[in-house]
């Protein structure tokens, strides 16, 4: 089977790229599958399936929305278990300035 590229726009707003991608890149460079994101204003409440929960900020210049655009996790949860499907499909998305889905009002703002 082929993988598809899927082109995202680079700026586009980083809960809906968080609710698209289910993937989470901590600080010690592993990526967690999200179980849970509930999105109250500027705020996210994550759960992923480790069953960590944290609270994280909407902004497109963060830590975790750069690493996820530039794709400098490569280390997978052994708790969260994410599928390899999943792996494939998140190392052939490519970030663009100009092209790609802005991932418009499609998704819903409250995802448990």
């Amino acid at each position: 089977m082929e993988n598809k590229k899927r082109y995202y726009r680079k700026r586009v707003d980083f809960f809906r790229l968080l609710l698209k991608m289910k993937l989470w890149p901590s600080r010690k460079r592993i990526l967690h599958g999200i179980k849970s994101m509930k999105i109250v204003g500027n705020q996210a409440i994550i759960t992923t399936h480790c069953n960590e929960t944290f609270t994280a900020y909407n902004s497109k210049n963060s830590r975790a929305a750069r690493f996820l655009r530039n794709k400098w996790n490569y280390d997978p949860c052994r708790t969260c278990r994410v599928p390899s499907w999943k792996l494939e499909k998140y190392s052939s998305t490519r970030f663009s300035q100009s092209y790609g889905s802005d991932l418009a009002e499609t998704m819903g703002r409250d995802n448990e």
